[in-house]
């Protein structure tokens, strides 16, 4: 997935914490949901607390949010254009879509294990050369 804000199999601990980090309303992130195989997340924060609302992938690539019980059922052609969508206010979040919180080491011609490897810093522990 070629987005910057898509941070992949971010935990909902860790996205807490970038999403909080500064305190913003309207910092934003899509993630793989934990819980459903498949789905995404959509991760919003708002006075301090994360909200997440699950996207689903539909027939022919199409994509669905579950916003509020109130707002009629959306499908989207792409990500993007979700997004783009839930960056006006009133649009069944609990907040607009702000301030995207970027992956770090973006590229978007690499491949995604290249970027689970690159997407954050190396901690003091020992490592192993692997050989071809």
């Amino acid at each position: 997935m070629d987005l910057p804000y898509y941070h992949g199999c971010l935990t909902k601990q860790e996205c807490e914490t970038l999403l909080l980090k500064g305190g913003v309303d309207g910092n934003f992130l899509i993630r793989d949901s934990e819980s459903v195989p498949g789905a995404l997340c959509l991760c919003v924060s708002f006075k301090q607390i994360v909200y997440s609302y699950r996207i689903f992938r539909e027939k022919h690539g199409y994509y669905r949010i579950e916003t509020e019980a109130d707002t009629p059922k959306r499908i989207f052609p792409n990500l993007e254009e979700l997004v783009s969508k839930f960056k006006t206010p009133g649009q069944g979040l609990v907040v607009h879509l702000s301030n995207p919180i970027m992956r770090r080491n973006f590229c978007p011609r690499r491949r995604r294990l290249e970027l689970e490897l690159t997407d954050y810093e190396n901690t003091d522990e020992e490592y192993v050369d692997v050989l071809p």
